[in-house]
């Protein structure tokens, strides 16, 4: 959480201070100014008021009902899902900050908004760079070896249908549920050509596979990653989720599998090739995961932190690709810039390279293309981010008009925890598991260590249910148009409703110890 003593430090360092400080009196007063703002803040920041059945309450309410249907309405429309949630936040909060100015207050919405402001940073930042490793691991062609691999070993397609629902169990709690589902339908779509039938299956086993996988990992969903960037689920806790994560997976798997034909189309004829440094990659990836945890678990700081740092030596790796390409490019070219060769590792030095690079305009056949890491942070999915800052900032600012305290007695008060944490997983098929997760780690509600992984479990599978429900489901819908639809999923939403209560069951078999 953001503290106050955040905004003193910004008034007395960026204001004018006085030119001596020499006098008792000054230090007495700098004493007093410097506290006084501690002593405002934390009298109305520990009793926040509630302004539910405000003008300003209800207003923010109906802006943010109305963003999100249009979030909703995201193909209809043919708008991004980030534009309506960003212009509700900034509404939200100047209607926040009137309505606690008017009742003479002037500090919480600020405080409050500092500190949502925070969390998406970190968010942010982590997710930056795991999206540039994953874009990096692509433009070097590491997927693309997988799904060739996959689509030339002529296996069946029940083959094809176990093996890419099992790696996208396997992979997705490293590269993210989305990656991988996108991944893996590429892979059912070239197999399965004409047979929509067994595209349409497959693409439903592949997302839900994709989503119990993201659960038991703090890097296979966003869900999962606030909870442990909040400090709730320690790293190695994520674990105790592997067995109601495989059952959650199986039980509709097993049951989609008696349509899956046995037949054997032909192997198709393609090749792959893995680019200079494309293991090289993975391996720092794999470094990176291990810093940000060790950053996090021994020296106590946001494993963000060991994120930006393992982006850094990614940014590191690019620029000796980059010479590496330059060079091959001069040969090439019959012209060798030792010049240029001699720079040193310093920005001109490294900007002159892409100007050459642009000059020399070598064969296309000679070299590969010149690696640029700015291409892969380019290829981010900005929408995304931007959507999560909408979002963060939205319910933050109807938590601080008393909106998730009031949700929280509903829900927990009067429903228990485990009720809750159950309709918490039926919400995040119909709405998205983001904007419900980050309202019920702002309400905080007081439960066992049991709960909050049960929360984690139930927000993180829950959207299988629906093709709307899960970034993976909305993304692969777009891969597979006309095949992959809404009612292709809905019929088989109920299998994954059987998944959902077996591995609610199995967690409280598991880890019964912990409720």
């Amino acid at each position: 959480m953001v503290k106050s003593g955040n905004n003193r430090y910004d008034r007395l360092h960026h204001g004018r201070l006085p030119t001596s400080w020499k006098s008792p009196r000054l230090w007495i007063l700098a004493l007093l100014a410097a506290l006084l703002p501690f002593a405002v803040n934390a009298s109305v920041g520990a009793n926040p008021i509630d302004f539910t059945s405000h003008w300003a309450g209800w207003i923010s309410l109906l802006v943010f009902v109305l963003s999100y249907a249009m979030v909703i309405g995201e193909e209809t429309l043919h708008l991004r899902k980030s534009k309506p949630v960003m212009v509700a936040a900034g509404i939200i909060w100047a209607l926040t900050a009137i309505a606690y100015a008017q009742s003479g207050d002037i500090h919480t919405a600020e405080i409050a908004m500092r500190h949502n402001l925070l969390e998406f940073a970190e968010l942010f930042l982590f997710l930056l760079a795991a999206m540039t490793y994953i874009n990096t691991m692509e433009e070097r062609g590491v997927f693309n070896a997988l799904r060739v691999w996959l689509v030339t070993r002529g296996f069946s397609l029940r083959t094809i249908y176990w093996l890419t629902g099992m790696l996208a169990f396997v992979i997705s709690p490293v590269a993210d549920n989305l990656t991988t589902a996108l991944l893996m339908a590429t892979v059912a779509m070239a197999v399965g050509g004409s047979n929509h039938r067994f595209i349409a299956v497959c693409c439903v086993n592949i997302v839900v596979a994709a989503n119990a996988g993201g659960a038991f990992s703090p890097f296979g969903d966003i869900t999962t990653l606030m909870v442990w960037q909040k400090g709730i689920v320690e790293f190695t806790e994520f674990f105790a989720l592997m067995v109601p994560s495989v059952v959650n997976w199986l039980v509709p798997a097993l049951i989609m599998s008696f349509t899956v034909p046995s037949e054997k189309p032909a192997a198709l004829n393609e090749a792959a090739e893995l680019k200079h440094g494309a293991w090289f990659v993975v391996g720092l990836f794999i470094l990176t995961i291990v810093m940000a945890v060790s950053a996090h678990n021994f020296l106590h700081m946001p494993p963000v932190l060991g994120m930006m740092t393992g982006l850094g030596l990614l940014k590191f790796f690019g620029y000796y690709l980059k010479r590496r390409a330059h060079r091959a490019a001069g040969q090439s070219n019959g012209f060798v810039s030792n010049e240029m060769l001699e720079v040193g590792e310093n920005n001109l030095g490294e900007h002159q390279l892409d100007l050459e690079q642009t000059e020399l305009q070598p064969d296309p056949h000679a070299s590969q293309p010149q690696y640029n890491i700015f291409k892969s942070l380019e290829r981010a999915e900005w929408d995304t981010l931007m959507f999560f800052y909408g979002i963060i900032l939205c319910v933050g600012g109807l938590g601080t008009l008393g909106y998730l305290a009031l949700g929280s007695e509903l829900m927990y008060g009067q429903m228990g925890p485990t009720g809750a944490n159950i309709l918490v997983g039926v919400l995040s098929a119909i709405v998205d598991n983001i904007p419900v997760m980050f309202a019920v780690l702002a309400m905080m509600p007081d439960m066992s260590h049991g709960q909050w992984l049960l929360v984690t479990l139930t927000a993180g599978v829950g959207g299988s249910m629906l093709s709307i429900g899960s970034a993976a489901g909305v993304a692969v819908m777009g891969q597979a148009r006309g095949i992959y639809t809404f009612f292709a999923h809905l019929k088989w939403t109920w299998a994954i409703a059987l998944g959902y209560a077996a591995s609610i069951w199995a967690h409280f078999i598991v880890n019964g110890h912990l409720m």
